[in-house]
């Protein structure tokens, strides 16, 4: 019982909340995917991100968020599931050199051994931006994962295009 309440009280402390650079205006929509009783529906929820390191690009991805009273406490380990779409909204700026699987975004999905991940590369040779999708899990890891590609192109009449590779630690 008192492991119960420990669980309960770090759920509680710690949530589901996301890890790393996202905000509440970050969630796009939802939609629910099975009733629950107890607690919140089963969802897929959207989101959207700006790259924190290349201006001019954003991410949009979905996941599915458990429900019921499990999911609703921050108990419940989320599926694998993921899907993105990335696409240049703006002129393509770089602010800083960046490694190859570099992070983007991390967002938990479940209390402490799942987290979903965004990680950015570059493919110098065609000058385009690679987006991968997948989730991981501390002991047996995830194969599920999926990709988006950003060329990058001039944007409102420029003619200069800067080349990721130019970019690449």
């Amino acid at each position: 019982m008192l492991r119960w309440i420990a669980v309960l009280v770090l759920a509680l402390a710690v949530g589901s909340a996301p890890v790393g650079p996202v905000r509440a205006d970050d969630r796009v929509f939802d939609v629910d995917t099975a009733f629950k009783l107890l607690g919140r529906n089963h969802k897929i929820a959207t989101y959207g991100i700006d790259d924190p390191a290349v201006d001019g690009v954003t991410c949009h991805f979905s996941a599915a968020e458990t429900g019921g009273i499990k999911g609703s406490l921050g108990l419940a380990e989320d599926t694998s599931d993921a899907s993105i779409a990335c696409r240049q909204v703006g002129p393509i700026r770089f602010k800083a050199k960046f490694r190859q699987g570099d992070e983007v975004f991390q967002k938990s999905r479940s209390l402490l051994f799942k987290t979903l991940n965004i990680v950015r590369g570059c493919d110098a040779k065609r000058n385009v931006l690679i987006y991968l999708v997948y989730s991981d899990r501390v002991i047996e890891g995830s194969p599920k994962n999926a990709i988006s590609t950003v060329p990058v192109q001039p944007w409102g009449g420029a003619t200069d295009t800067p080349k990721c590779g130019d970019f690449l630690r």
